[in-house]
């Protein structure tokens, strides 16, 4: 099984990553940063904000079973303080290239393949994350989208919209003006909790979800 991964460089797509590989996947992962080597991992480095070079980059790719969109930035700020390019950059990384990536590769997915999509349980609306929001709400709309059109093939497109989570991204100074809270059961959610529903999603068992948003938000959205 062969997956291609974005965002391989730390937080959660660098848990997909573990995941996919103690699980048997052999993975093509992209990021900025290098990741940690692993057996199994082949990383091709870029910056998807970049959607332009995206074809070039992975027109050697492929077959592939799954592919799962990681990679994300959060920039916040109350309304009447916000920034235009944060929010280009949000929209360039988070809605742009998830389109580019499922583009250039979605004739090199196999039947019966699988797309996933990390949102965030942000997508709702969230006070002072309006422009973050708007793009992790986007993606269930391409999800949805896609999940119709790629059904003939069994190709399943899902979105993880995870809530809190223990990455570097809780401590990024462009998000300082919303601090993280702990979510009611009491503690952040783990990485490998989200690569855990993403595999399951990847998985035998996962095959008859498609164009759903799936959150894990340790009651955050209640």
């Amino acid at each position: 099984m062969h997956a291609l991964v974005t965002g391989v460089s730390s937080g959660i797509g660098a848990a997909v990553v573990d995941r996919l590989l103690a699980d048997g996947w052999s993975v093509t992962g992209v990021s900025r940063t290098a990741p940690e080597p692993r057996p199994g991992l082949t990383w091709l480095g870029a910056d998807l904000a970049e959607v332009e070079a995206v074809p070039g980059l992975l027109a050697e790719i492929g077959p592939l079973d799954a592919v799962v969109h990681s990679a994300g930035v959060q920039r916040s700020a109350p309304l009447g303080s916000l920034s235009p390019a944060d929010g280009a950059l949000m929209w360039r990384l988070h809605v742009d290239a998830a389109t580019a990536v499922v583009d250039a590769v979605v004739d090199r997915v196999v039947d019966g393949g699988r797309v996933v999509l990390m949102g965030s349980r942000t997508a709702v609306g969230v006070a002072g994350k309006s422009q973050y929001a708007a793009t992790k709400a986007a993606l269930v709309g391409l999800a949805r989208s896609w999940a119709i059109e790629l059904a003939p093939r069994r190709i399943t497109v899902n979105v993880v919209a995870p809530g809190p989570t223990e990455t570097p991204m809780l401590l990024d100074p462009g998000r300082a003006a919303t601090p993280p809270k702990a979510p009611p059961l009491g503690r952040f959610v783990r990485p490998a909790e989200v690569a855990g529903l993403t595999a399951f999603l990847l998985g035998p068992e996962g095959g008859m979800v498609t164009g759903q948003q799936l959150v894990v938000c340790g009651g955050a959205s209640l």
